[in-house]
This record gives C-alpha cells, sequence and structure tokens, in this order.
C-alpha cells in the first residue's frame, strides 16, 4: 500500500470516531432533556408549550412548615390554657373590734349574753361594754385576753367552757382571782360573768408606808356601800360596796384585763350600776383563787 492510501484509511477511521463521538454526545444530550422535562409536560396536560416551573413544590414545603409552626402554636395555646390559674387570697379571718359595728356585732353580743355575759344592750355596735364582755369570756375560756373576737374566740363561742359557782346557795357575788372575774350567782347557778381586775401584788406607798397589793380570799359579807363617786386614800371608788375594812367591790373608769388594784375588786361603772341596789347589806361574798 502506497504512502497516500494508507494516510487516506487513517483521515477515514478518525472521521468515523469522530462521528461517533458526536453521536454520542447528542444521545446523553437527549436522554437527559427528555428526563427532565417528560414529567413536566405530562402534569401539564396537552397543548402546554411551556414546562410548569417548580415553585409550587416550593410552596407546598413552605405551607407544610406554615402548618407545623400553627400546630405548635396552636399546642402551646392548649398548653396555656391547661395550665392552672393561681387560686384566689382567702378571705381574712373575721375579727371584731372596738368601734365595728353590724349584724356580726349583733350576733356576737347575742352570743355572749346568752351565756351570760354582761352586754346591756345588744346594738350592733361594738362598744366597752361588748369589750369588757369579749375580755371576761377570754378569761374563763383562757384565751388571750385582748377584747377582740378572733378566729379562736369566735371558735370558743361556739363549745364554750362554762364555770360552776363555788356555793350552791341564795343570791351572792364570787370574785375568782386567778380567772379575774366576778360571777353573779342566784339560785344556784352563775346568771351573770363580769370581767374584774383585783391587786396587782407589786407595792404601793400611802401615808408615808410601803404595803403589798393584795385582795384577801374568804367568805365574806357586805358591810357597807357608798351610793356615789368616793374618794379614797388610793383613788376614786364608785359606788364602793365594802366586804371587809377597806376592801370593796366598786365601779371604776378602768378595768385591765390583769390584776392592777391595790386590794379592791373593779368592775365597769356600768356593771356596778346594774348590780349595786342588788348588793343588800350581808349578801354573802366571797374571794377565791382556782
Amino acid at each position: 500500500m502506497t504512502l497516500a492510501g494508507r494516510a487516506r484509511r487513517v483521515a477515514v477511521s478518525l472521521a468515523i470516531a469522530l462521528a461517533a463521538a458526536v453521536a454520542l454526545a447528542a444521545c446523553g444530550s437527549a436522554s437527559a432533556e427528555g428526563d427532565g422535562t417528560a414529567l413536566d409536560r405530562s402534569a401539564a396536560g396537552p397543548g402546554s408549550s411551556t414546562a410548569p416551573a417548580r415553585v409550587p413544590a416550593a410552596t407546598t414545603t413552605t405551607a407544610a412548615r406554615a402548618a407545623t409552626g400553627a400546630k405548635a402554636t396552636g399546642g402551646g395555646n392548649a398548653a396555656s390554657a391547661r395550665r392552672p390559674t393561681k387560686a384566689a387570697k382567702p378571705a381574712p379571718p373575721p375579727r371584731l373590734n372596738l368601734g365595728d359595728h353590724g349584724a356580726a356585732v349583733l350576733s356576737l353580743q347575742r352570743r355572749l349574753a346568752a351565756l351570760g355575759y354582761q352586754v346591756p344592750k345588744p346594738d350592733g355596735e361594738f362598744g366597752s361594754e361588748t369589750h369588757h364582755a369579749v375580755v371576761a369570756f377570754q378569761k374563763v375560756n383562757r384565751l388571750d385576753r385582748d377584747g377582740v373576737a378572733g378566729p379562736k374566740t369566735l371558735k370558743a363561742l361556739e363549745r364554750p367552757r362554762r364555770p360552776s359557782p363555788r356555793s350552791r346557795g341564795g343570791f351572792h357575788i364570787e370574785a375568782d382571782l386567778t380567772l379575774q372575774v366576778v360571777y353573779v350567782v342566784s339560785k344556784g347557778a352563775i346568771e351573770g360573768i363580769l370581767d374584774a381586775s383585783s391587786a396587782s401584788g407589786g407595792q404601793y406607798v400611802v401615808d408615808g408606808d410601803v404595803r403589798i397589793a393584795h385582795t384577801p380570799e374568804g367568805s365574806f359579807e357586805i358591810e357597807r356601800k357608798i351610793n356615789s363617786w368616793h374618794r379614797s386614800p388610793l383613788g376614786l371608788l364608785y359606788r364602793p360596796a365594802y366586804f371587809v375594812g377597806g376592801y370593796a367591790l366598786h365601779g371604776a373608769p378602768s378595768v385591765p384585763p390583769f390584776p392592777a388594784s391595790h386590794g379592791c375588786i373593779r368592775i365597769t361603772t356600768t356593771a356596778m350600776d346594774k348590780l349595786y341596789d342588788r348588793l343588800a347589806l350581808d349578801t354573802p361574798m366571797l374571794v377565791y383563787r382556782t
């Protein structure tokens, strides 16, 4: 074979190889184009000339995310709705005190009066005499002597302690120095319970002498009475009824809830007004500690 013939054969082979390579490249491109658009055209429907964009898929994802967020938000609201609300603060316990008025005070007064504690006139006004009636009740029931009808006092009024007289005789007076109360006793039963204050036990000076305040104990009788204010060396006494020597049961403007006198037994002036006429001479009077 001549040199020219060989050159021609090589040229033909190269031409065939190049043509094959071009054909393979064209097939690959067509295949890729067909895979990418055939489904889109099918989805677009017959006659569609433009392949639909893929935005709807992205939109669907966004919508799904939004729905998920909505669920999460809804769940959060539901959880918030399920949270227990704070309980309302309970109402403060009832406390009836000096100066109060109304139906609750009236009920308190009626209860105290029914138990024998001196409330001259139940009127719904928490005045001085109601205060002393509450103090007397607290003394008998071993409560704090503050004159306030608080939760403990009101509870005790439901099931109160009922004292008994030392003597079952006729009309007489008993003074319990331990409890600091006076009992008005009639027909063997206590009909009245009065707030009282007896000797403090402290020292005092009179006429240059140092003395100890004390209230004599024992069985006595009313010896004499003074139907007015009486000024003694130790102070003013209202309508005193003397039961031994210079010791008297008398009214006073101040009757603290603790022993405070020089030796006499103090009750309120209102209580003394109610009791004075019943304290005939020789009325028995018992003074003791429990």
